[in-house]
């Protein structure tokens, strides 16, 4: 059973998720809250396997309540979804930065919903990598933002350096396989160690720190 806790000042939000995720067998509600910080306390109680967190909430907003929650040891487990109202929010570049596991617009199709709580919940990818690319690159390119290289970016290997930019550009652990002409476990391997290596929890994180790190081809 995947335990999901909803983080939305809205209160029709909040029944429509719960009625969708309640209506699946293998998905239950572990709570829901209307602000950030009830948020983070909810999820250090309840320790749920993912939150749909909401970004413009009042007091502590989505993008502080995810780095708390990210940042808390005993919440190594949970994994965050920011929900936002338009694709190219200037609040996803931040979220992504601070943790959260990948972003979903709130028009987002039922199945498709249910489709990313499932995938995140399992630790893998968020969606197609392409719509994570499309939203970092547009933040990360800003004249504003100063690209800065990863401080573990010396403990990969030239390939693994060269898989991270290539996730970064939102390729599949199979289309990187086929660039590289390697078997898609070798591609999957590569792509694991560079995660642990930076420490990142989930493939969204890797490609923020692809782009901080100036990895990805212009």
């Amino acid at each position: 059973m995947i335990r999901v806790l909803i983080a939305d000042d809205q209160d029709l939000v909040r029944i429509g998720l719960r009625a969708l995720l309640e209506s699946e067998d293998d998905l239950a509600v572990a709570g829901e809250a209307a602000d950030g910080l009830a948020a983070v306390e909810l999820a250090r109680r309840e320790r749920p396997d993912v939150v749909l967190m909401d970004v413009r909430m009042p007091g502590v907003d989505g993008i502080e309540a995810t780095r708390r929650i990210v940042a808390d040891p005993d919440l190594t487990g949970t994994r965050v979804v920011v929900l936002t109202t338009f694709e190219l929010d200037e609040y996803v570049f931040d979220a992504l930065r601070h943790g959260a596991s990948g972003f979903l617009t709130k028009d987002t199709a039922p199945a498709d919903l249910l489709r990313a709580v499932r995938l995140v919940a399992e630790g893998e990818a968020l969606l197609s990598p392409s719509v994570t690319r499309r939203v970092v690159r547009e933040f990360a390119n800003r004249p504003a933002r100063v690209p800065r290289p990863h401080p573990r970016l010396g403990a990969l290997t030239d390939r693994e350096r060269e898989v991270v930019g290539l996730v970064g550009e939102g390729l599949s652990n199979v289309e990187i396989a086929e660039r590289l002409v390697v078997s898609p476990a070798t591609a999957r391997t590569h792509v694991s160690r560079a995660m642990v290596k930076l420490g990142a929890r989930d493939r969204a994180q890797l490609v923020v720190f692809a782009y901080q790190s100036g990895l990805v081809a212009s």
